[in-house]
């Protein structure tokens, strides 16, 4: 791997002979389990600048027609996030010389509050080839952390770790693209599901710019060009030229989708019932979503069963579930164009014609072996590969299997084999419990993915994003009738494994020592079960929902998990923190193996302005409907806590949630549920992964959502229009 630093650059071809596809990963990590950023990228001419406003990628353009570029999206990892994006460099219009890769906060966020800033660059065998570390952003909203750029006929990469202060209006309006002033409109009244609801921007206006120039080496710091009618400085572009040509205004054209982010004053006023959180702009383009108000049916009674295109009641063994939910998965990923390219560009796949095969028999010494299906893309006459292996219930991969069919793709050249299960990989861990041995991966990319990530994907499409026509919103939808079906085998992660038993009751009797191996196998598998409630819920949301890890900078994996696994050894209790998008704070999970009780709670801030009964009364207000059993504790400044009570006893007397003392200052509201918590280690009515999910999904919906106007985020500060 190619450690750089800022201002360096190298050939990609020097590092990898399969970089003609490739996976780029900003991440960061937010020391308050909180901070988030948004992805951009610029496909920029010889002169620097967009050819259109459809050359900018960002959250309401993720995809480019062509295939070049499409953003996948955040994965969760060990102690942050990291926002994915595919390239295919064999499919960027030769008229494009420099593709830029940023990112941008918003509501007068900025970079120095997040801190491990970094790009990677991973090729299509999965091979991590370069890595470049931004070292003190400092206060700046926007950073272009990288850039791909041509040099003849090779790619290189160029590690940029420039700041804007201006956000991504500023960043974007350098490069040539079109910033509409004025905010989009909500759409009227009975608009169509598939249409995205959300206006305006996270950008931030503003004059002052930092710009990206011509491709090249970092120019003189002295450099100064024009940006707009406000200085910009410290331009990087070439060492003889680095005074970047001045933006210029041009006609607003139209776009694919309406893509072009709209910042929003400060000082805009919000009709009065209508959230202050800042919206995105909507896309233009109708796209197609599943209603979510069911037709009354035409049944007699109950007992019809509507007719299913993929029938589950036949299947009576393993084998047999196997078959047909590869067969089912892989046609609805070749029908489907948007939902087969969302699970293969992760894995490296280019965009292009889909096709998919299941039981193909490949010759492999003596025995030919048969993997579950092949999936196949081309693209500009060349063909991307990969082998399936699937298992369903709670069967497991086996490691004979995938080395085998490594060992296939290598010698025929395919690309990747991809294993499809229950289970859901840790972070850093490609496949689930599944040792190969490293000299025989040949490049080829080993990638797994979970059944609760395809649901995740389907629900995500049909009932948020929207697909392109009818009859692929009902593809989905019978997709998703089958994985859910009882019988399908294809329920996610549904096991706290063998250890779960022997640790519960070690920690029941305090026998369990520090140190204890089963431990730490009941740690990884919490971690497997809140990745998947995340995906759950994510999917019914339609929002991001990712595990916070709250770990020191550079903290090992492995070595985090062992120091939870002594902390449940000492204390008996699993926790995990859960961010969902749009929230008013972390939505806390705990499960206290010593009293058998699973406790979900968020603490929410006090408001900035206003008398502290007035808060109280309004929050009991919110919760009208919340349950009555809900626990509310005021969280004062310094160790000692403060009043507290359940939502039946406060609703008549608010004032009961203020401290005794008058000079005490409340900051903020801690709201808790307690349920029982199931024992058993399965997936049953009565088992320890049902009681979590269905605790986590009961505080949402009857909590939190109720939240969502309590604590508006704050407009961002009017910036400085002077120069630096």
């Amino acid at each position: 791997m190619h450690e750089m630093v800022k201002g360096s650059n190298v050939a990609l071809a020097a590092l990898s002979e399969n970089a003609g596809s490739l996976i780029a990963g900003l991440s960061w990590v937010s020391p308050t389990g909180d901070g988030d950023a948004d992805v951009s990228v610029l496909l920029l001419d010889a002169n620097g600048k967009v050819r259109g406003n459809g050359d900018f990628y960002f959250y309401n353009n993720p995809v480019a027609a062509d295939g070049s570029v499409q953003l996948l999206g955040k994965t969760p990892t060990e102690s942050g996030d990291e926002d994915r994006m595919s390239f295919d460099l064999t499919a960027v219009p030769a008229v494009v010389d420099r593709v830029v890769v940023a990112a941008s906060r918003y509501e007068g966020a900025g970079f120095d509050e997040l801190e491990d800033l970094k790009v990677t660059l991973t090729d299509a065998g999965g091979e991590t080839l370069l890595v470049f570390a931004v070292e003190d952003p400092g206060t700046v909203s926007a950073i272009i952390f990288g850039e791909l750029y041509r040099r003849g006929d090779e790619w290189k990469f160029r590690a940029v770790g420039q700041g804007y202060d201006t956000g991504l209006a500023g960043l974007a309006t350098d490069f040539g693209v079109d910033i509409d002033d004025e905010a989009a409109t909500e759409p009227p009244n009975g608009a169509q599901s598939g249409e995205q609801t959300e206006s305006g921007a996270r950008a931030e206006s503003g004059e002052q710019a930092e710009s990206v120039g011509q491709a090249g080496s970092v120019g003189q710091a002295g450099s100064v060009g024009q940006a707009g009618s406000g200085a910009r400085a410290g331009s990087v572009g070439q060492a003889d030229t680095a005074v970047a040509a001045p933006a210029v205004e041009q006609e607003p054209q139209p776009t694919p989708g309406g893509l072009v982010p709209t910042p929003r004053s400060p000082g805009d006023a919000v009709e009065p019932g209508k959230s202050e959180r800042t919206a995105r702009p909507r896309t233009a383009k109708k796209k197609v979503t599943v209603p979510r108000v069911t037709r009354k049916s035409l049944a007699d009674n109950d007992s019809w069963k509507q007719a299913r295109l993929f029938p589950v009641s036949a299947l009576k063994s393993d084998r047999d579930r196997e078959m047909r939910a590869t067969s089912v998965l892989l046609s609805v990923m070749a029908q489907v164009p948007e939902f087969g390219r969302r699970l293969t560009a992760a894995f490296g796949a280019p965009a292009g014609r889909m096709e998919t095969f299941t039981e193909v028999s490949l010759p492999h010494g003596d025995t030919p072996r048969r993997p579950d299906g092949i999936i196949r893309v081309e693209r500009a006459g060349k063909l991307w590969t990969a082998l399936v292996e699937t298992k369903t219930n709670g069967n497991g991969l086996k490691s004979e299997q995938v080395q085998a069919y490594a060992d296939i793709a290598a010698r025929r050249g395919y690309e990747a084999v991809i294993t499809l299960s229950n289970d859901v990989a840790l972070e850093g861990s490609p496949l689930v419990d599944v040792k190969i041995d490293g000299r025989r991966k040949h490049k080829v990319a080993l990638r797994h993915l979970s059944w609760a990530e395809v649901t995740h994907v389907a629900q995500m499409l049909i009932g948020h994003e929207g697909v392109g026509d009818k009859a692929h919103a009902w593809l989905l939808q019978e997709l998703l009738h089958y994985l859910r079906h009882e019988n399908s085998g294809c329920h996610g992660f549904q096991n706290m494994g063998a250890a779960w038993v022997p640790v519960r009751n070690g920690i029941e009797d305090e026998t369990l020592c520090q140190g204890d191996p089963r431990a730490l196998e009941v740690v990884e598998s919490w971690e497997r079960l809140i990745r998947q409630i995340c995906l759950s819920l994510g999917g019914e949301l339609g929002q991001k929902v990712l595990p916070v890890q709250r770990a020191k900078r550079g903290a090992d994996p492995g070595t985090r998990r062992s120091g939870l696994a002594d902390r449940l050894c000492l204390d008996g209790r699993l926790q995990a923190e859960l961010r969902i998008e749009g929230a008013p704070g972390i939505l806390g999970v705990g499960a206290d193996l010593r009293t058998g009780r699973l406790r979900t709670s968020v603490e929410i801030p006090a408001p900035e302005q206003g008398y502290p009964l007035t808060w109280a009364k309004r929050l009991v207000r919110h919760l009208a409907e919340a349950p009555a059993d809900l626990h509310i504790e005021t969280l004062v400044e310094g160790d000692t806590g403060g009043p507290r009570g359940t939502l039946e006893r406060l609703r008549p007397e608010p004032a009961d949630l203020l401290p005794k003392q008058n000079d005490t200052r409340i900051t903020g509201f801690r709201l808790s549920l307690f349920k029982s918590m199931g024992s058993s280690r399965g997936n049953a009515e009565s088992g320890f992964i049902r009681s979590v999910d269905d605790a986590v999904h009961r505080f949402h919906n009857t909590v939190v959502v109720h939240l969502d106007r309590l604590t508006p985020r704050q407009a961002p500060a009017q910036e400085s229009t002077g120069t630096p």
